[in-house]
């Protein structure tokens, strides 16, 4: 049963579950109607919120060890702040548009 094991590839292993969450993914959230979307949005922003913390620790290894750390970790930990920030602030402004729809308009 351990030969079994080693024949697949870890790169096509991994490669094929995250092709499936992709599929998922995409039928998940275009089956959700759209009086859920606001929460939807919130718990996206909480997941960024995540990332963000977990970036700030990718850029400040430094900080933390009294070391260099590998500049790719930095710099990939840099990329994930600004792309997280971004998704924070783009999903507080879809919220915030959505929730208007459903006030009262001002005469």
């Amino acid at each position: 049963m351990e030969h079994v094991a080693n024949a697949v590839d870890p790169f096509v292993f991994r490669l094929s579950i995250f092709v499936l969450a992709v599929f998922v993914g995409y039928y998940v959230v275009w089956s959700v109607t759209p009086a859920l979307h606001t929460p939807l949005m919130s718990v996206t922003n909480a997941i960024s919120s995540v990332i963000v913390v977990g970036a700030l620790l990718a850029v400040g290894v430094a900080l933390i060890e009294n070391d260099n750390g590998t500049i790719l970790a930095r710099a990939l930990g840099f990329v994930a702040l600004t792309f997280a920030s971004v998704n924070i602030f783009g999903g507080f402004l879809v919220t915030q548009r959505m929730l208007a729809m459903y006030q009262k308009k001002k005469k």
